[in-house]
């Protein structure tokens, strides 16, 4: 193995490290252990929480934009950007963990910050604009995203709406006609992992809705505010878009952004290309991919996953490391993965395992680097 490389492709291990982090120490124990080996970091993100970071591990550089917080707070976030190409992360103006004292706001969070990232992309000049989304704190149908680039939300009277999904449910008009005019030369992709529709039982208020604090009844009541501005735009455009892949994503950003003209695509698919990860495959005798939980939801479709069918259609071993380890290694074995190691088991507890991520994750490596090389 010493004349290929080992690819080490973790994605976050929440609230312990970033997949920066993780890829880093991870490779340090195995580069310890085998100094010989060549070890490449390429830390992944699905389109959620960690995506400009991986852009960033790409190649990209980042420009700080201070934006709108999901309930109106001043934060700073950060575009990734290559030339006329950004990227810009939902969850680094409107993530669940901006909120003020981790105090869910299922009715009034916006995704004005969203908005204000992309028209901050389109400042610089960018023409193809990536928008990944995930790990958002609003519920509202991409309406504050639409607004921060021009648009206006109506109830009868004419009056502006205020922030937040609730509100959508007084909407009576939608004006398109003040959306800055640079967004007809651009480019966009709406990167998603999920592929909800906007409504409905598997939709974004139904589905997504208690994530980020949402009762039975705001549920409803949410529910009926997206019905209410799919029906709108639907009278207005004579389009209905709120039943197609991805309009649920980030409580309905998904769908603003197809209300852009947006193409959809899986957002691992898309930060893989990007890596380059077919041609480093040619290269790598290992893969390493993991996250802070393997369990079911990584099984359909996250980085981890992604990443591992890749390698297992070149031919290529596939390791896993994972904070827990809640899936078979049956259902492992399906997508090329042949072992798969639990910080949690070699811990002893899920919060031993938290307290010691970049030890664990080292001796892990280490032990991959002596079983392997």
């Amino acid at each position: 193995m010493t004349e290929h490389q080992v690819l080490v492709c973790l994605d976050k291990f929440r609230g312990s490290a970033t997949a920066v982090q993780a890829c880093r120490w991870l490779a340090g124990g195995i580069r310890q252990a085998a100094p010989g080996l060549r070890v490449r970091e390429a830390p992944v993100a699905d389109g959620g929480e960690g995506t400009v970071a991986a852009f960033r591990a790409a190649g990209y550089r980042t420009v700080p934009v201070p934006v709108s917080g999901p309930t109106g707070e001043r934060v700073t976030a950060e575009l990734a950007v290559l030339g006329n190409r950004a990227v810009v992360e939902l969850a680094q103006a409107g993530g669940l963990h901006l909120l003020p004292g981790g105090r869910a706001e299922p009715l009034t969070a916006s995704t004005y910050g969203t908005g204000e990232l992309l028209r901050a992309a389109l400042d610089l000049g960018c023409r193809e604009v990536v928008l990944a989304v995930g790990g958002s704190a609003s519920t509202d149908g991409g309406a504050g995203l639409l607004s921060a680039l021009g648009a206006r939300f109506l109830d009868a009277a004419g009056g502006e709406l205020p922030p937040g999904g609730a509100a959508l449910a007084e909407l009576a008009a939608v004006d398109l006609t003040g959306l800055d005019p640079r967004l007809r030369a651009t480019r966009l992709v709406l990167a998603s992992d999920v592929d909800n529709p906007l409504l409905g039982p598997a939709g974004a208020a139904a589905v997504f809705g208690p994530q980020k604090g949402a009762d039975a009844n705001q549920v409803a009541l949410l529910e009926l505010a997206l019905t209410r501005l799919a029906q709108v735009l639907a009278q207005q455009s004579g389009t209905d878009l709120s039943g197609r892949p991805g309009a649920g994503a980030a409580g309905g950003a998904g769908f603003a952004a197809l209300v852009l003209g947006a193409h959809r695509e899986a957002g691992v698919e898309v930060l893989l290309t990007e890596l380059g990860l077919d041609t480093a495959l040619a290269a790598a005798a290992l893969v390493v991919v993991g996250e802070g939980c393997l369990d079911g939801q990584s099984l359909r479709g996250k980085a981890p996953i992604g990443v591992a069918d890749r390698a297992h259609r070149a031919g290529v071993p596939v390791a896993a490391v994972a904070g827990r380890l809640e899936v078979s290694p049956a259902e492992l074995a399906a997508h090329g993965i042949e072992t798969a190691y639990s910080l949690t088991e070699r811990a002893g507890s899920p919060r031993a395992a938290m307290a010691e991520t970049r030890r664990l994750l080292h001796e892990t490596g280490v032990e991959l680097a002596r079983r392997f090389g």
